[in-house]
């Protein structure tokens, strides 16, 4: 398992194109992985900032702030941005925005256990998202990854997970919430619609195409599913990581490697 941050990337540049917060649902047989204009966005430049944080012991905030201000032009959040601009970096702003979700696969990929998965994946999300529900959803991500990395099947993640962080959504099905799933920016309506679409999920292109075609925050979605169906199916086919490096700055390609170096030695160890 080389890719495990491209995982993250790969979500986030194949639901670029399809984001929209006026469209509630796509079809699944029309969603394309590979359209042409697809890129990298927020979602992909704080997951590598974050990574980078946590792999080279550097203050999280800071770290954030600077990879995202080298990279400005990636569909920032409102309130993020005024966060970024700040000349001094601001407490956080208690967002409970899915972007404490979309960042922390690092956290899940790399801890040894339980225990330090929370710990990692609130320290991912603290700088900007401390709300309850924006720590909350960091933490259901980052254990879901580190649960399928550890061998646990998608019964175990519904219930440790799915049930566990979000009761509300326990025992729905992914053919329930489509039909009335919109546009939502909340870990609440994210994390628990992209773990839903990674348990009915065959695999990893699958479970793309169905966080992608509920429709909204279509990049988001995908950026959260994809980490934990990359965990669970090891596998991602070879072309949505060819177009994924093609699409990356070389920082990020570099960062892949050395994080895969990290975990495989973790792993040894």
């Amino acid at each position: 398992m080389r890719n495990l941050l491209l995982s993250t990337a790969i979500g986030d540049i194949s639901g670029k194109p399809y984001e929209s917060r006026r469209t509630k649902t796509k079809d699944y047989d029309s969603v394309d992985l590979l359209l042409h204009e697809n890129t990298y966005s927020d979602d992909t430049v704080c997951t590598f900032a974050c990574a980078d944080a946590l792999l080279n012991h550097k203050d999280m905030a800071k770290t954030i702030k600077e990879r995202c201000k080298a990279d400005r032009h990636r569909g920032y959040g409102g309130r993020f941005k005024q966060w970024l601009d700040a000349d001094a970096i601001l407490p956080s702003y208690h967002s409970f925005g899915n972007g404490s979700a979309m960042r922390v696969s690092a956290a899940g990929f790399m801890a040894k256990s339980e225990d330090e998965c929370i710990q990692l994946a609130k320290e991912t999300s603290m700088p900007t998202h401390d709300h309850p529900e924006g720590i909350k959803g960091a933490v259901a991500t980052a254990l879901a990854i580190h649960y399928c990395m550890n061998g646990h099947d998608k019964e175990y993640i519904r219930k440790h997970v799915l049930d566990k962080y979000y009761p509300d959504w326990s025992g729905k099905s992914y053919s329930e919430i489509k039909p009335n799933y919109h546009f939502d920016s909340s870990c609440q309506g994210s994390v628990s619609a992209a773990l839903i679409s990674f348990l009915e999920s065959k695999d990893f292109v699958d479970c793309l195409k169905l966080a992608i075609s509920l429709g909204g925050n279509s990049d988001t979605l995908a950026a959260i599913a994809a980490p934990i169906a990359y965990a669970h199916y090891r596998v991602i086919p070879e072309k949505l990581l060819d177009n994924a490096r093609k699409k990356l700055p070389q920082w990020m390609l570099d960062l892949s490697e050395t994080f895969y170096d990290f975990t495989l030695r973790a792993k040894i160890s």
